[in-house]
């Protein structure tokens, strides 16, 4: 009987997981295939390594963000939509993720990023630590996993609205016309930030939301 018991239990859990992953996965499709670049620009060095891993691995000399052709941009433009994606970092690890941008020569001062760093352990944080978003706001919980580890973070932009969930927590609900950030276009560029510093990104999928549709994406 006992065994019966927790032999149930252990298919009711795995009933409970298989429902939990369709319910992450509902209309989310690959924006990275795992395998090459196909779909993506850059002049940067981003490679993909074994089990479908991106990873920027500069080249010697290769320092600093303003290198914005060396960022990795999807291609064509995006306006509302949840982004999903994983990512792991170095000690002392930076990027980000940009959304929304304008001119791809000019992402920071046209276009919207959320920040990923090496913030674990950070008792106060800001718009420059993980989960935040740059000259806009901080995350409200310090979410981020130590370096090494994968971290998960959702971005949902929906109208002026941008929710940020990291690693299961809503970190981050704006409404961006009211931030310095109100010029921002409602459509453009999406990408990913090569800080001159390795990095890792995995399971990069993205859901395009339309008019009435719940943005709500369970994890």
């Amino acid at each position: 009987m006992r065994c019966l018991k927790f032999c149930l239990i252990g298919i009711l859990a795995g009933a409970a997981l298989s429902r939990a992953a369709v319910g992450q996965d509902k209309g989310l499709v690959p924006l990275f295939n795992g395998k090459d670049l196909t779909g993506w620009q850059t002049k940067g060095n981003w490679v993909v390594e074994d089990k479908g891993v991106l990873a920027i691995k500069p080249r010697p000399g290769e320092k600093g963000w303003q290198r914005y052709d060396a960022y990795l941009w999807a291609e064509g433009q995006f306006g509302d939509f949840i982004l999903d994606l994983e990512f792991k970092i170095p000690k002392g690890g930076n990027s980000g993720v940009f959304v929304r941008v304008k001119d791809k020569k000019n992402p920071v001062n046209t276009g919207i990023e959320v920040q990923i760093s090496d913030t674990y352990g950070k008792e106060r944080v800001g718009a420059h630590d993980c989960g935040g978003v740059i000259g806009t706001i901080g995350p409200s919980r310090n979410m981020a996993k130590p370096a090494g580890k994968w971290n998960r973070m959702i971005v949902t932009c929906r109208g002026k609205r941008l929710q940020v969930r990291l690693n299961g927590e809503q970190v981050v609900d704006v409404q961006l016309d009211k931030t310095s950030q109100r010029d921002r276009p409602v459509v453009g560029y999406l990408g990913l930030q090569d800080h001159g510093v390795p990095l890792w990104f995995r399971n990069i999928r993205i859901k395009l939301l339309v008019k009435g549709q719940d943005p709500k994406v369970e994890e």
